[in-house]
């Protein structure tokens, strides 16, 4: 397997200094989807974090409010199944979120035993200025890709998960 590492190098004969270390041979770990896919989102979710605080939200709390905003109603079954969340550890984000005054549980329409979750005006006026912000940061951590590039790596990243 060919060496895709993007260590520099220094030129042969270059004293280096003491307190530069040796660069590493990373070339297999580069050449891993998981690898680049862990070290992408570190970068992506650093951003976030730093952007979020102001909205006193992690990226969990991000995702479950963006699906109510787009699927008021939706079932706490639906919201575990869409983010792959255990119901027991679901239990405390919508506590959470109930706590915050975003959210709020109404009788589902079709189905007597379910419970839909819907926002609060304050949840929609959250979620709104939060997804804008989202986008924003999103387009800021993919600026070095074109358009497409960014579109055939999602494309990409989905064929995994989905």
């Amino acid at each position: 397997m060919a060496s895709t590492s993007t260590t520099r190098k220094t030129a042969p004969g270059t004293p280096r200094s003491a307190n530069t270390p040796d660069p590493l041979d990373s070339g297999l770990l580069e050449s891993l989807v998981g690898y680049n896919t862990r070290r992408a989102y570190l970068v992506i979710s650093a951003v976030f974090a730093e952007r979020m605080a102001d909205y006193g939200l992690k990226p969990v709390d991000f995702s479950v409010l963006s699906l109510l905003a787009h699927n008021p109603g939706a079932t706490s079954r639906q919201l575990c199944a869409k983010l792959d969340i255990l119901p027991p550890n679901f239990v405390n984000i919508v506590a959470g979120m109930d706590k915050r005054g975003l959210i709020e549980r109404r009788p589902h329409p079709y189905d007597g035993r379910a419970v839909g979750l819907h926002l609060t005006q304050a949840g929609e006026e959250l979620v709104r200025e939060a997804e804008k912000a989202v986008v924003q940061l999103e387009q800021d951590a993919s600026a070095k890709l074109t358009a497409r590039e960014r579109e055939t790596l999602i494309r990409l990243l989905q064929k995994i998960y989905l």
